[in-house]
């Protein structure tokens, strides 16, 4: 399966804003804070992006039903995780492009029952988008915003569209016959 979407430049400084709510502090802080407003909101879903942020959240008893990691921690290659999941699903999806594999995994865990964990050959930071885009309404997608904490992204409508313009402005992938 091939390459779908490119990231442009303009948009890789873009994404570097967190595209929620950025819960600053420890891990414990973020974690605590996080189950706060999991209590609040009561999500219908969670999903978490990223090693260390779903593996926080495993630990703090709060377990997304999709988890989306690559093994690796700012780029640097890390031992494997176990996290609890039903279904392990493992794409291609290499740094800075969203491959059609990958989108395609997303949603088919997005649209079942079971808790299903994603490992990433190649990188997992835009599938935040994906997860964001595809979630129902009013899921959480957390991932890690480096040394600052973490992101809530609450898929409303509004983000919805937000993501979709994303989307809209990433470099299609050329079809090779």
């Amino acid at each position: 399966m091939g390459v779908e979407y490119v990231l442009t430049p303009k948009l890789r400084r873009e994404l570097k804003k967190p595209l929620g709510i950025l819960v600053k502090g420890s891990f414990s802080e973020t974690m605590n804070e996080l189950m706060e407003l999991v209590a609040r909101d009561g999500p219908p879903l969670i999903i978490s992006v990223g090693d260390t942020v779903s593996r926080n959240l495993h630990q703090h008893g709060l377990h997304p039903r999709l988890t989306i990691i690559d093994n690796k921690c700012m780029r640097k290659s890390i031992r494997e995780i176990e996290l609890p999941a039903e279904k392990i699903i493992r794409v291609h999806n290499p740094q800075g492009t969203l491959t059609s594999e990958a989108i395609a995994a997303v949603q088919d865990a997005i649209e079942s029952k079971q808790s299903v964990e994603i490992i990433v050959e190649g990188e997992e930071d835009l599938l935040t988008l994906v997860a964001a885009l595809y979630a129902p309404e009013n899921a959480f997608v957390v991932y890690g915003q480096p040394h600052e904490g973490i992101v809530v992204v609450k898929t409303t409508s509004t983000k919805k569209a937000e993501i979709a313009a994303i989307f809209r402005a990433m470099k299609k992938a050329r079809k090779t016959k």
